[in-house]
C-alpha cells in the first residue's frame, strides 16, 4: 500500500498529489495503478512520432474518433486508480466537461508505446493491461519498443484479456471491433533505438 504521511494514499490525495507534481515539475507525470503510485516517463521523439503515426490511421478510419494523447481515465475495478496512457481512442467528444482524470466508458482502445526505462515491464506489460482490463477498456495496443513487437490485447472479462495476439513489426494485425482497423506495423521499424 501506498502512504503519505501514515495515512494510506486515497483517490482524492493522489489526485491533488499528481496536480502539485506537474505544477513542479511539467515533465513530471503521476499514475496511480494497482493501489501503487508510479511516475511515467517523458516520451522521445520517436515515442511521440509513432503516436502520430496512429492518429493519423484513426482518423482515416473514422474522423468522428479521435485518439487522445496523455488523456487521464480513471481505471480498475471501481474507478480506483489513475493511469495516462499514451493515447486514448474513443468519439471525439467523449471527454467534453471532464477533468483531468475522465471516465474510460467510452473509450474503445488504449495505446502504450514502451519507454526506454527500468518500469516499463512491470507497468506496461502487467498492471496497464490487468487495470485496462479491469475497466472493461475493449482493446490495448502495445507497441513495444523493447521487443519490436506490437501486442494486441482484446476481449476483457473484468479480470483480464482473454486474447492477446502479438505480431513482429512488419507485420499487419487487426484491431478487432470496437476499433475495427488493420494495422500495418512496417512504419514501426523506423522508430526504435
Amino acid at each position: 500500500m501506498s502512504v503519505v504521511e501514515d495515512r494510506v494514499l486515497t483517490q482524492d490525495v493522489f489526485e491533488e498529489l499528481a496536480r502539485s507534481a506537474i505544477r513542479a515539475e511539467e515533465a513530471l507525470r503521476l499514475e496511480f495503478v494497482n493501489g501503487k503510485l508510479g511516475v511515467k516517463a517523458v516520451p522521445d521523439g520517436d515515442h511521440g512520432r509513432i503516436i502520430a503515426w496512429l492518429t493519423q490511421i484513426c482518423m482515416q478510419a473514422d474522423p468522428g474518433r479521435w485518439l487522445f494523447g496523455e488523456q487521464g481515465l480513471r481505471v480498475e475495478s471501481y474507478r480506483k486508480g489513475n493511469a495516462r496512457p499514451d493515447a486514448s481512442l474513443a468519439p471525439i467528444d467523449a471527454f467534453v466537461g471532464q477533468g483531468e482524470w475522465a471516465n474510460p466508458d467510452d473509450v474503445l482502445m488504449v495505446v502504450e508505446v514502451t519507454s526506454y526505462d527500468e518500469d516499463t515491464d512491470r507497468r506496461d506489460r502487467v498492471e496497464k493491461p490487468r487495470a485496462y482490463a479491469e475497466t472493461g477498456i475493449p482493446v490495448y495496443l502495445l507497441i513495444d519498443r523493447d521487443t519490436c513487437e506490437v501486442k494486441v490485447h482484446s476481449q476483457p472479462d473484468g479480470v483480464r484479456y482473454e486474447q492477446v495476439v502479438t505480431v513482429p513489426y512488419g507485420k499487419t494485425v487487426s484491431l478487432p471491433d470496437p476499433v475495427g482497423i488493420e494495422l500495418d506495423t512496417e512504419p514501426l521499424k523506423n522508430w526504435v533505438r
